[in-house]
């Protein structure tokens, strides 16, 4: 087994990311994809991809499908392809620009992950419900109970069904000889459906 890298779940640590330490962290990113349902010919919208943390996974799930990293932080794009040269992946497309503008030209999705939206969640939203395919689904990671209440109520006007999943999150760490466990800030997985789940 030694030097195989696993299937799916790259530590955090092996991820470059901009600013430092700021991405999807692996626990929320293992509930996030098993959120989005993803089958393995599935076109995946990764919008505010950031570093990549979970399109570079994404990819792996999708692995007869594509994924489309939408980033506008130049310095975010960087990070993201110094980790793609890192974990390659061939079906996965950095996208330049701002969301929804830079999804005009993509194909239709059959699963959209929200990572980020620089300010415009429900612009990004109404962008991405237009354009999902049947029994598609959208999953929105939020770190703020405003966020959180943008998401729900637009998802609400859209006519998805939708649920909250708060996912918190405590590592163990070294105490003066004993564990102690330190928290990650509680993140908001927002999961959204139309019709049947």
């Amino acid at each position: 087994m030694s030097g195989r890298r696993p299937f799916l779940g790259i530590p955090d640590e092996e991820l470059e990311s901009c600013p430092a330490g700021v991405m999807t962290k692996e626990e929320v990113r293992a509930v996030a994809l098993f959120k989005l349902r993803l089958r393995p010919d599935a076109v995946v919208w990764d919008v505010g991809a950031g570093s990549g943390s979970l399109a570079i996974e994404a990819a792996l799930v999708a692995r007869d499908g594509h994924v489309y990293a939408v980033e506008r932080r130049p310095e975010a794009v960087a990070a993201l392809r110094s980790n793609l040269s890192r974990f390659p992946r061939p079906n996965l497309t950095v996208v330049e620009g701002e969301a929804p503008e830079a999804l005009a030209g993509l194909p239709d999705p059959d699963a959209v992950f929200v990572g980020g939206s620089g300010g415009r969640l429900a612009e990004v939203l109404a962008c991405v419900a237009g354009r999902l395919r049947p029994r598609g689904r959208i999953v929105v990671d939020l770190a703020s109970l405003e966020n959180l209440e943008v998401a729900r109520a637009a998802l609400s006007c859209l006519g998805f069904h939708w649920q909250v999943s708060a996912v918190n999150v405590a590592r163990s760490r070294p105490l003066a000889g004993l564990t102690a466990f330190e928290s990650l800030n509680p993140v908001f997985v927002v999961s959204a459906w139309r019709g049947e789940e």
